[in-house]
């Protein structure tokens, strides 16, 4: 029998904030070894390389960037385009499973870009097949795809019917794409091939998926499902695990669906001061991001040419955003600092806790051992 909906217990926006932080490993960095980590967080948003090694620094106790690169180089996990039709670092089994139930979202990404009008009358399910046969021969640069696609279909826009692959098939960025500093062109292969026999998988379901997110973002809404994985039909699914699942009342009224057994802990568990990574899906996983950032700092975060800058936790909300300036004009004398531009006043506790993390990041962060670190305040 359902539960009527003013009886249901309310949960406040910090039981919310408390809630994702212990789900996303925020409250306190783990023991956790990286495909663990990444599966736990359902993956990593990773447009460019750095940030989702950032991403696991700021959770996993003694993480070290080359278990990052060994994982992506063994294939336990790789970067190819999966939730909301972005580039992302998944586990092996979960990018088997996951992305054929993603199609929708890339097919409607397609029809919402640039290439459309060139795709106007193209036999695409040849293109389609042509691409996956060059791939097949070998892996090649999605420049290197277009320019041979155009080779057969003249007068038709390389870079659109190299998208028009891209959006068809699950094509991972080997290796050393999107490894720290690696700034080259990807090169694309199935992903089939690249795992060859080493992980199979069956498809997932969209109530796999939502089970998932639940576990790692929840308690949460059906539009913010939607809006971390970019696909639609969220209530049917809801429907057919609602006798599995608890449900919330947010302070808005709006019903908040969880996992019985997740973790939610007291609204008022300490916090501590973190450096959250570019781009990290802790801002891009709810529909309603008030529960880590407020609206009037939105605009400080999320810039007009897509960036997602790297935000400053300070008792489990944004206060701030920071970035890495790094001068190499005397060779023997390189700086690196972290630039803080804190949204408000902070206290010294606040700014102490801040400044560790911060100095911590920059040594993580370092390439040259006589680099020379410091903190300041925008």
């Amino acid at each position: 029998m359902a539960i009527p909906r003013a009886a249901r217990e309310v949960l406040s926006l910090r039981a919310l904030n408390r809630a994702t932080l212990a789900r996303q490993v925020l409250l306190e960095r783990r023991r956790l070894g990286v495909t663990q980590a990444v599966e736990r967080l359902a993956g990593l948003q990773a447009q460019a390389p750095n940030p989702p090694y950032i991403g696991l620094w700021s959770r996993i106790e003694g993480f070290r960037r080359e278990q990052l690169t060994e994982a992506l180089r063994r294939r336990r996990i790789v970067r190819m385009s999966t939730l909301r039709a972005t580039l992302h670092l998944m586990t092996a089994q979960d990018a088997l499973s996951w992305r054929p139930l993603l199609e929708p979202v890339h097919q409607r990404g397609l029809l919402g870009s640039t290439h459309r009008k060139e795709l106007e009358g193209l036999d695409r399910a040849a293109v389609i097949a042509a691409g996956r046969a060059l791939l097949g021969e070998q892996p090649r640069t999605g420049a290197e795809l277009g320019q041979a696609l155009g080779l057969r279909w003249t007068g038709r826009e390389a870079a659109s019917l190299a998208a028009l692959i891209r959006n068809n098939l699950p094509l991972v960025h080997l290796p050393p794409a999107g490894t720290w500093n690696s700034h080259q062109g990807a090169v694309l292969q199935p992903l089939g091939d690249w795992l060859g026999q080493a992980v199979q998988a069956a498809v997932a379901t969209q109530e796999d998926m939502l089970l998932r997110y639940l576990a790692a973002f929840g308690p949460a809404t059906l539009a913010d499902a939607g809006a971390w994985s970019g696909l639609t039909g969220w209530k049917a699914v809801a429907e057919r695990l609602r006798p599995q699942l608890r449900v919330f009342a947010g302070e808005d009224g709006q019903e908040l669906f969880d996992l019985p057994r997740a973790p939610r802990p007291d609204p008022d568990t300490p916090a501590p001061p973190r450096l959250v990574a570019e781009w990290d899906n802790l801002l891009l996983s709810h529909a309603d991001r008030s529960r880590i950032l407020s609206e009037s700092h939105r605009a400080r975060v999320f810039t007009v040419n897509g960036i997602v800058r790297g935000t400053v936790l300070l008792d489990g909300f944004v206060a701030g955003v920071w970035k890495i300036e790094r001068d190499r004009s005397r060779s023997k004398k390189n700086i690196a600092t972290v630039l803080l531009e804190p949204f408000g006043r902070w206290s010294k506790a606040d700014r102490d806790g801040v400044e560790r993390e911060a100095l911590d990041l920059l040594a993580f962060s370092s390439d040259d051992e006589g680099e020379r670190h410091a903190v300041r305040l925008a």
